[in-house]
């Protein structure tokens, strides 16, 4: 079986490791204790700052002491690392993502032009995600909230999102400051023919002109990604699908509703029909305006519903999920590719970032209590798709389905980080070494009764609390009554609605 290590993009034989001498061997380094089973191929993208810092120290006493890791191949994408290597580290990680089909990837760093500066580096490096994104021919990024047991956060029920993984605003080009002219957009086809895009007038003196184009041909996978996991979301019940588009105003965003919806009624309705979850929605695909989609994401805090929509109204209105579900470290997020043999590319990571303000403070010797579960729910995913790739590793599985559920039964037990428990909770390392020993127990369903995750005092905003009771006691009688807080949450927009009449005016 191949051994081997990551030093940078290079990867190095463990035969020829020795020869190197100590001194390099730095980062990772897959245990060489004997183990019953090998973990099977994946590639392990590593960020850097504080969530680096917190999955060394996972990968080290949750994973190494059960699975040897020779097989995964690991690639630093630290903003010194690609600089240094002229972003080849990059295009090593998207090519062996390529050839592996299971990728685990940590927060990273898109370095600003002050981090350029800070960090002594030749350039701003772009984001890696465009890159992973074309490498893997991705089709969609799913975002799901996280639940667990026995732990009250957002949404009662799960809420699934599909954002379109490629097109919009996030591939354009452009050109500042263009002044007075005509500007004319054209396609130059295959065949050499001319067809004219757009042509417009500019009169300002001072104008930016953007280009950018959404394909189409990938949203049947997409859509059939969807479908079929909303059908079987909540344990099996299944969840109401929404198509999201601006399609009334921005004219081009019908393909993307045409070819959902040819999907949906070709191969999914029926099955929507048999479960009885189209019956709130008229027995059809319900379509959403964004700007409702946007509404109906706050009130809607029962969940049970998904939604999928363009690449930036996906982009912002998943952030909007993580916000009303506490915050993007309870939501997961997985890009789907595909491979040219129609075998499916599947990258997981975090849907937050690296943490540099908690890093700074451990680097300043101060406790730290980072809340790990969206990068470990990432790992588990990576982990049990390599298995279904490998043939079937009921065994990895059966590892990450235990070592999932340690996870949430600390965190309802009071065992979990401080912006879960508050300020009793856990530091980092200590809510690692007690997973880390509870490896192995009996992992029984927590027992305690429902809890929230406590806010810290430190967290609370009194001053804003203060003009938001004074904004609805509106009498200024010091109390707020039944009849205050109904208006005050029509005024805020937050009242709760029935479905069923929302979609009527919003559909």
């Amino acid at each position: 079986r191949r051994r081997s290590l990551i030093l940078g993009e290079t990867m190095i034989s463990r035969r020829a490791a020795p020869l190197l001498g100590r001194s390099v061997l730095r980062g990772h380094v897959a245990c060489l204790a004997t183990k019953s089973e090998p973990a099977p191929p994946m590639v392990y993208i590593k960020g850097e700052e504080m969530t680096r810092y917190t999955m060394d120290l996972i990968i080290k006493k949750w994973i190494d002491p059960h699975f040897d890791t020779g097989g995964w191949e690991y690639f630093d994408l630290s903003c010194k690392n690609r600089d240094d290597t002229e972003d080849k580290c990059l295009f090593d990680a998207v090519a062996a993502g390529a050839r592996i089909g299971a990728i685990f990837k940590e927060p990273t760093v898109t370095p600003t032009a002050i981090q350029k500066e800070l960090l002594g580096l030749k350039k701003t490096w772009g984001s890696p995600n465009g890159a992973m994104r074309r490498g893997w021919n991705g089709i969609t990024i799913s975002r799901d909230t996280i639940h667990i047991e026995g732990m009250e956060l957002g949404y009662k029920k799960p809420v699934l999102f599909e954002r379109h993984a490629v097109g919009g605003e996030y591939g354009a080009g452009f050109k500042a400051g263009i002044g007075k002219g005509k500007v004319v957009t054209v396609h130059l086809g295959a065949d050499g023919d001319a067809t004219i895009v757009d042509q417009r007038d500019l009169s300002d003196d001072n104008n930016a002109v953007v280009t950018y184009h959404n394909p189409i041909d990938n949203v049947t996978d997409l859509a059939h990604h969807f479908f079929a996991r909303c059908l079987v979301a909540d344990g099996g019940k299944g969840v109401v699908p929404y198509v999201v588009t601006k399609k009334t105003v921005f004219k081009w965003q019908e393909g993307f509703w045409v070819a959902m919806k040819e999907v949906f009624d070709a191969h999914y309705k029926d099955k929507y029909l048999a479960k009885g979850l189209l019956e709130t929605v008229g027995g059809e695909l319900p379509h959403l305006i964004s700007d409702a989609a946007t509404m109906q994401i706050i009130r809607w805090t029962g969940g049970g519903f998904g939604m999928a929509a363009h690449n930036y109204d996906g982009d912002m209105l998943t952030d909007e999920v993580a916000q009303v579900h506490r915050s993007p470290g309870f939501i997961n997020s997985v890009l789907i590719g595909k491979k040219a043999n129609g075998e499916i590319i599947k990258e997981y990571e975090a849907s937050h970032g690296t943490v540099a303000d908690m890093d700074a403070a451990r680097l300043r010797g101060e406790e730290t209590s980072l809340n790990p579960l969206g990068m470990v729910e990432a790992l588990f995913g990576a982990m049990d798709h390599s298995a279904d790739l490998a043939g079937g590793r009921d065994d990895v599985k059966d590892f990450t389905a235990s070592l999932r559920k340690i996870v949430h039964k600390c965190m309802v037990e009071g065992k979990g980080t401080r912006d879960l428990c508050g300020p009793s909770g856990l530091t980092t390392e200590q809510f690692i070494d007690e997973v880390a020993s509870q490896i192995g127990k009996d992992v029984s369903a927590a027992t305690a009764a429902p809890t929230k995750p406590v806010a810290a005092e430190k967290d609370v905003d009194d001053e804003a609390i203060n003009a938001l009771f004074n904004e609805l006691d509106t009498d200024g009688n010091g109390v707020i009554d039944k009849a205050e807080l109904k208006a005050g949450l029509i005024k805020l927009n937050l009242a709760p609605i029935p479905m069923i009449k929302t979609l009527k005016a919003d559909t």
